[in-house]
């Protein structure tokens, strides 16, 4: 008896779909969004015009609106913040060359196009969301003073002045330091030469403010080798 032919059944062909979004293409997408609507403004739909998804992508990856943000921000500040092994690297046997490498490091960080897009949200938001804010402080400008403590007590402590207290001698540095970066954030445009003297003179006005001329010279001489 013959037997009957077989019979290959084809996969029907899927009719076409959106494309598949990673994560974090989803949430670079949102934060935009985020930032030029405002997070009270924005919409879930919004959302999904702007990155190509469908909205139960969205809530299955995140639930709501306010959790969207929140991934979105911690995301962009985690990839954002310089790792502090990195302003380590930076550091040199001239304290003033050291601090006027980690301050250009910090100022370029903060003037790049993810720099001022966070400033910009976060400044927005952080009224509205307290956590939000935290977030940002804990971990990038909260670990960033954190490393520039210790290193004004290893580098600068056995010269200084004694009753310095060196946590707020690092948020004076930071703030003076990275001002170009605020003003970024506020739409002003700034000549790169012009941020580049910025973060030299700021370098120089917190060093010698915090040393005396001795001192300083003492600093000077260790640094070349001559102490």
């Amino acid at each position: 008896m013959a037997s009957l032919p077989e019979i290959t059944v084809k996969p029907p062909r899927r009719g076409p779909g959106r494309p598949t979004l990673s994560n974090e293409e989803l949430l670079d997408k949102a934060l935009d969004v985020f930032l030029e609507q405002g997070f009270d403004r924005t919409s879930i739909d919004a959302i999904c015009a702007a990155a190509g998804v469908a909205k139960r992508t969205v809530y299955q990856r995140h639930g709501d609106k306010k959790s969207l943000f929140r991934a979105a921000l911690e995301r962009a500040i985690d990839e954002w913040i310089v790792p502090i092994a990195e302003l380590r690297a930076l550091e040199s046997a001239d304290l003033e060359l050291c601090l006027l490498r980690i301050g250009r490091r910090l100022v370029a960080n903060l003037m790049t196009p993810a720099g001022i897009r966070l400033l910009q949200i976060t400044n927005a938001e952080s009224h509205h969301q307290p956590e939000i804010g935290a977030y940002a402080y804990t971990e990038g400008t909260g670990r960033t003073i954190d490393y520039l403590t210790d290193l004004f007590e290893r580098r600068v402590g056995p010269l200084a002045r004694a009753e310095t207290d060196w946590r707020e001698a690092a948020f004076a540095f930071l703030t003076l330091v990275t001002g170009p970066g605020t003003m970024a954030a506020w739409g002003v445009v700034l000549d790169p030469a012009a941020v580049d003297d910025h973060v030299s003179f700021t370098v120089r006005l917190f060093l010698h403010g915090l040393l005396d001329s001795d001192q300083a010279g003492s600093l000077q001489r260790r640094a070349a080798g001559i102490d």
